[in-house]
């Protein structure tokens, strides 16, 4: 009788210990799902497409701040030119600058074209192409004031050009 005694006060002893030790619950993890090969591919894709208009917005900063200082430059020379009515001595200089400027903001607009084709012909890209349609317009347009001599309102309309590109990196990345 004592034996059964002491086995019956083990038993509630331990009662509560496998009860919650039965109670636990298990959990297995979740397994995050492997992308497939086409949202790899359209990652990478992104990410190229990204680099190239992030590279097209470095470019053109760096050619309009470039552009401002020649552009004040030609104005000045062209109101000393105009106050002294007779032709100054860098003249040659002057328009050498200008057909340097135009031939600049000419291959702007090249790049923006190319800019343009891929995002339309690769198809991960076709979604943001949208919003990129009409910056080698607006670079046509810069190049069309610059053949006007008319260097200000040429980097004005690439400044617009910049603020579109960067909508559309803001677009990728997302």
């Amino acid at each position: 009788m004592r034996r059964t005694f002491a086995a019956f006060i083990i038993c509630l002893v331990l009662l509560p210990v496998t009860a919650s030790a039965q109670t636990r619950r298990r959990t297995t993890p979740t397994r995050t799902p492997r992308p497939s090969l086409a949202e790899l591919r359209a990652a990478e894709a992104r990410q190229v497409g990204a680099e190239k208009v992030a590279n097209q917005i470095k470019t053109l900063t760096r050619f309009i701040y470039l552009l401002g200082g020649v552009a004040k430059t030609l104005e000045g020379v062209k109101d000393a030119a105009a106050r002294a009515q007779q032709p100054t001595a860098g003249a040659d200089q002057i328009e050498k600058s200008r057909t340097v400027i135009r031939n600049s903001i000419r291959d702007v607009r090249i790049g923006m074209d190319q800019l343009e084709v891929e995002f339309r012909g690769t198809a991960e890209l076709q979604r943001y192409y949208t919003k990129l349609a009409g910056v080698a317009s607006g670079a046509a347009a810069a190049e069309e004031l610059a053949g006007a001599n008319q260097f200000d309102r040429a980097g004005r309309t690439l400044l617009d050009v910049v603020n579109r590109l960067t909508d559309v990196l803001l677009l990728m990345r997302q």
